[in-house]
């Protein structure tokens, strides 16, 4: 291997840190910004104070999540220009406002609902904070908007011209809603949502089995099995619909996907295990389940999937990284589904809030929805190479002149830093989660839930919603 192909390859591994880092608050985010948006609009109809304080419990652990997605954002934009220079100037005049858009629309409308939303309650009148509330949700939602639109434009490439060796936008609607767009920002919003569902159930879960009982936390584990109950088997027909349109143009990215090397006539298999390596050109000890793939992949029993073989070297992705990180999605995803189904037999059986193994198998699933998530992006992206926009440009032609030591030192420092700024915060986050939510008795009985007594007083504090110390 060349210096210079080290370079590029340490410039993707420190692109690759950073992302995945980045994109566990955004997904949390825009999971806990509609469930707080839920939470709050039950207070307004019932009144009743339990729904209430799980919105100032979770309000706390989204305002951390936030911040850190945020921050970590802001690295990103940075690393286009220093570690991705000819990507900037290639495709720049399509990315550049597209990232602009979301600022000027999502960011600027969370930004300026965020501080009602979290200090308002004694400033604003319910009905209004609802309202904060709600757009605050909409901005994630817009957020994710934006950035699918961009990431999907990259994945498939249309309504642009190429200008002297430049990407020059000719149709913002076709770039913006490009072939791959719907599929990709509703299976990334239901991921957050299953994110999001997946963490409320292990935070209660963990309260269950310490012996908690009260209306919070087993409203919260109620809420969050209802949620995944309802969001999976969505999640797992938006994915096949996204399967057959990543087949149609993407099909490289398919043939990794499933460690395919020959295009089978008649038919084709599907390797549900193996090793496929890309020096051999085979998947090595494969278990074959003959016609499925073509079921899964065409919906016919005899549908032809073309071959990695079918791809010259040079264009094909690595198989051996997706064909494992798209299993480990899927394989997260039957867990998840698993899990609800044996909470709505439980729930009907009157043992949803009793049955321990069940709560240590919830506990447990805690971090499931962030694997699949992360293992997903992997798919979707490792999948993607070697090109960085599909088609267009290869990703070491995106790459800026760096040396190794250049990309090696500043990888380094990355790694040190987010471990010890983003470990605090999810720390943090943890140890808000092992505290659980509350009822304070003037809450529990009553009327001065609405007066700004008690809970609302951290209200006062701007930029101090999390009051909790990290340790007693």
């Amino acid at each position: 291997m060349t210096t210079t192909e080290q370079a590029l390859l340490l410039a993707r591994w420190q692109f690759a840190f950073t992302v995945s880092f980045h994109i566990i608050f955004p997904a949390i985010s825009i999971g806990l910004a509609s469930y707080l948006a839920v939470l709050e609009g039950l207070w307004l109809k019932t009144r009743k104070a339990v729904y209430k304080e799980l919105f100032f419990f979770w309000s706390k652990i989204f305002a951390v999540g936030f911040g850190m997605g945020v921050v970590s954002g802001v690295v990103m934009s940075y690393e286009f220009g220093t570690n991705w220079a000819g990507f900037s100037s290639v495709a720049g005049a399509v990315t550049g406002p597209l990232l602009a858009f979301e600022v000027m629309t999502a960011f600027f409308l969370e930004a300026g609902f965020l501080g009602v939303m979290l200090f308002g309650w004694t400033k604003v009148g319910p009905r209004a904070h609802f309202f904060a509330t709600c757009m605050v949700a909409t901005g994630t939602l817009i957020s994710t908007f934006w950035i699918l639109s961009s990431n999907s434009w990259m994945q498939t490439p249309q309504g642009h011209a190429i200008v002297d060796g430049r990407v020059v936008p000719v149709d913002w609607l076709k770039i913006v809603f490009n072939p791959s767009f719907p599929y990709r920002l509703v299976h990334m919003a239901l991921a957050a949502f299953i994110v999001a569902a997946a963490i409320v159930g292990a935070c209660a879960a963990w309260h269950l089995l310490r012996g908690r009982r009260d209306e919070a936390v087993k409203k919260s584990f109620s809420m969050a099995l209802w949620m995944l109950l309802v969001v999976v088997p969505i999640q797992i027909e938006a994915g096949d619909a996204h399967g057959l349109n990543t087949r149609e143009h993407q099909p490289a990215k398919i043939a990794a996907i499933e460690g395919l090397w020959e295009t089978e006539k008649g038919g084709t298999s599907l390797n549900l295990v193996g090793w496929p390596d890309m020096q051999a050109e085979e998947t090595k000890y494969a278990v074959k389940i003959p016609h499925l793939g073509s079921l899964i992949l065409t919906h016919s029993w005899d549908g032809e999937i073309q071959g990695l073989k079918s791809f010259p070297a040079e264009d094909r992705p690595n198989s051996t990284i997706v064909f494992w990180s798209f299993r480990t999605m899927v394989g997260m995803g039957m867990l998840l589904l698993l899990m609800a189904l044996l909470g709505l037999a439980l729930r009907r059986g009157g043992r949803l809030y009793e049955a321990r193994w069940f709560q240590r198998f919830v506990l447990f699933m805690g971090p499931s929805g962030l694997i699949a998530l992360l293992a997903g992006w992997v798919t979707t992206e490792a999948g993607r190479q070697p090109w960085v926009v599909y088609g267009v440009l290869r990703t070491r032609d995106a790459v800026s002149p760096l040396t190794v030591d250049q990309v090696g030192t500043s990888l380094m420092i990355f790694v040190i830093v987010y471990f010890l700024v983003f470990g605090t915060g999810i720390y943090y986050m943890l140890k808000l989660m092992a505290k659980g939510p509350n009822l304070p008795r003037d809450v529990a009985e009553g009327e001065a839930a609405d007066t700004g007594i008690g809970r609302d007083r951290f209200d006062h504090r701007p930029l101090s919603r999390p009051t909790d110390a990290i340790d007693e």
